[in-house]
């Protein structure tokens, strides 16, 4: 079976799933890079050298044979492309083809009333509602956004982003994260609104004034990056502080694994958010707001991790509190929320639950997974939970 996926480029969220069905199937899978990464994103640390993968051709470089490439494999998926024009006719010829999208209708779905916005869903989405073509959401929401414009009908499946597994022994994890002195606490991302670095200096100070000891790691950087430093330097917290700036993805893990609570605060925003699954993999409690793609699907509340409302910020603080004054009872959600990428959420998993799955669409039969990636995608409306 020769599987080819197309997607604007290749990074390191995306590798540990190409790499596991490269594994699996050779040099009859291909990965078609449509675009080079943006200079914001190599600054951050994402960019890789694509001449070290085997299995990558570019768009842009060789698009005759990459056209070829996607109309003769035996299945495609398509991810974000920039190029329906290069989706549209493998998606009329009635070939097996999946999809992964995340949101359509982040800022909201009142944008549905749209005309010009419907008619463009129609052409991309909704002209296909008939056609054996199934999509993976890459987020909890995806699935209402596609059931609110009548696109895939019975056909919306749980899907994901899939980073670097790490493994450790029962003896590595326990010895992993100090067991005395402070609660290191992990915030990671850009330094960006809609990912509330903000709170993080709120939360600090009313950590402080309760007299708890504590440690942030702050790893990113970005536009709100001056003014959160300058805060913290105006509250006296310098001490309580460590800022990395941008830092590449296997830094950005060790400093996890050193951690005890990830804070993840960006809002609705936020398609996916693979932070969390690399904070989990890490043995951190998760602290997330509810609203961000993968926590519905990564974490169940008080189990593996902690979800917060409408990103209410009073809610996050009561939760990071009840941590601190909890944290012995509390603790057990960080080994339960690694064992959920081990045995779940990994790139290996989704591999194996995809190749099955299509082996059984090109049979013109849909089986999905009972739980996990390629299970039926729950409809939760925004802001149900």
């Amino acid at each position: 079976m020769t599987f080819t996926f197309v997607s604007n480029y290749i990074n390191h969220h995306q590798i540990p799933f190409c790499e596991a069905l490269y594994q699996r199937l050779g040099k009859d899978f291909t990965f078609i890079q449509t675009m080079p990464m943006e200079q914001e994103r190599r600054e951050m640390g994402w960019s890789v050298d694509i001449n070290d993968i085997p299995y990558v051709m570019c768009l842009y470089e060789d698009e005759y044979e990459c056209l070829k490439k996607i109309m003769e494999s035996d299945v495609v998926l398509f991810g974000w492309t920039g190029r329906e024009d290069i989706v549209a006719p493998r998606l009329m010829s009635g070939k097996t083809t999946l999809r992964v999208s995340e949101r359509l209708y982040r800022e909201g779905q009142w944008k549905v009333v749209s005309p010009r916005g419907l008619l463009a869903k129609y052409r991309e989405h909704i002209r296909y509602r008939r056609q054996n073509i199934c999509m993976l959401c890459a987020g909890a929401y995806t699935a209402s956004d596609f059931r609110l414009i009548g696109a895939y009908p019975n056909k919306l499946f749980c899907w994901g982003y899939f980073t670097e597994l790490r493994t450790y022994s029962e003896e590595a994890f326990a010895a992993m994260k100090p067991a005395q002195g402070p609660l290191q606490i992990v915030w990671a991302g850009r330094f960006i609104p809609l990912k509330h670095p903000e709170y993080v200096v709120r939360l600090a100070k009313t950590l402080q004034k309760k007299g708890y000891a504590f440690r942030i790691h702050m790893l990113g950087s970005g536009e709100m990056e001056p003014e959160i430093r300058q805060e913290v330097e105006r509250e006296g917290l310098r001490d309580s502080f460590v800022f990395y700036g941008y830092t590449p993805p296997e830094k950005v893990r060790d400093v996890m694994e050193k951690c005890h609570i990830h804070l993840f605060t960006s809002n609705q925003l936020e398609g996916w958010g693979a932070v969390v699954n690399e904070g989990m993999n890490s043995g951190c409690v998760e602290v997330v707001d509810a609203r961000v793609g993968a926590a519905p699907f990564l974490i169940r509340h008080g189990e593996n991790g902690l979800l917060y409302e409408k990103g209410s910020y009073d809610r996050m603080e009561a939760l990071v509190l009840d941590l601190f004054e909890h944290w012995e009872e509390r603790r057990g959600m960080g080994y339960a929320a690694y064992e959920t990428i081990r045995d779940m959420w990994n790139a290996e998993h989704a591999a194996a639950a995809l190749l099955r799955f299509v082996e059984k669409l090109r049979q013109g039969k849909i089986e999905p997974e009972q739980e996990g990636p390629l299970s039926i995608a729950p409809v939760i409306r925004p802001g149900a939970l």
